[in-house]
Order: C-alpha cells, then sequence, then structure tokens
C-alpha cells in the first residue's frame, strides 16, 4: 500500500475524526439536555445569552457560527418553549435582540450540572478535556482565517 492510498483511508482523515466525535458528542448531550427539552443547538443558544442576555440574533449567529437561515428556527423554538423573547432594539428596530425570560434564567442552575455529568461521560481528565478544547479552538481559528486559495489542493 503506497502512501497515497494510506492517506485515502478513512480512519486516516482528520475530518472524519471530528465529524464522529461531534456526532458522538451531541449523542451524549441528548439524555442530558432532554429534562429540559432542549436540543444540543438550543442548548448553545442559551448558553450565549447566559453569557450576553439580549445580544442581538447577529452576535449570537457569530458566536456559534450560524447563518440567520438556521438560527431563526432554533430561536423560534425557544421562544415557543418561553426560554425567550425576541425585542427589537429601540435604538435601531432594525436590530433584533434576544432576552432570556424569567423560565430561561431559571435554567442557568440546573443547565450549570451539564458540563460536569457530560466530563464524566468523555472518560477525560478536565485537563484533558480544557487540552482538547484548546487545540479545538486553534484549529477553528486558523482553517477560518485561511485564505481560499490555500485551502484548495
Amino acid at each position: 500500500m503506497d502512501m497515497a492510498d494510506v492517506a485515502l483511508r478513512l480512519d486516516r482523515q482528520l475530518c472524519f475524526s471530528v465529524y464522529a466525535a461531534t456526532r458522538a458528542l451531541e449523542a451524549a448531550y441528548r439524555p442530558l439536555l432532554a429534562p429540559f427539552g432542549l436540543t444540543y443547538p438550543q442548548y448553545l443558544v442559551l448558553l450565549v445569552l447566559l453569557e450576553a442576555d439580549g445580544a442581538p440574533v447577529r452576535e449570537i449567529g457569530a458566536r456559534l457560527h450560524l447563518d440567520s437561515g438556521t438560527l431563526s428556527p432554533l430561536l423560534k423554538r425557544l421562544e415557543a418553549a418561553g426560554f425567550v423573547a425576541r425585542r427589537r432594539r429601540a435604538t435601531d428596530e432594525r436590530v433584533v435582540e434576544i432576552h432570556l425570560t424569567a423560565a430561561g434564567k431559571r435554567l442557568e442552575r440546573r443547565l450549570g450540572r451539564v458540563p460536569r455529568a457530560l466530563a464524566a461521560c468523555t472518560g477525560l481528565s478536565l485537563r484533558e478535556i480544557d487540552r482538547l478544547r484548546t487545540e479545538l479552538t486553534t484549529l477553528t481559528e486558523t482553517l477560518r482565517t485561511q485564505p481560499e486559495s490555500e485551502t484548495t489542493p
């Protein structure tokens, strides 16, 4: 088997390892978030709002790397569940801000248990999790800032 054949093996692909890990993480979150009636993407939106309540939709999308076509349905479902409310900014009605409702704010304490429970599912130490998160963040930032010509074969 030559090097080209080895390079094209599925189990040698970084993209597949990240993809498979992402699917496994989402599956691990499912039972942790089910008691709250939340999906994993909805959980991520709530995390952004717990840090920055009243964030504009555009900012939430930027933080989560989601376009408005993906984010809008998530926000609608969170609003229907009573966790968030949309409000137009008084000084610029073109800007829609997302605010946690009282019910959304009450989730914070209960959701605080989720990261610990997920960490336990991984079998990794907190130090290993932190190192992995740092490496993945660096990878993401590097790939997002690469000029397109450098990523084309």
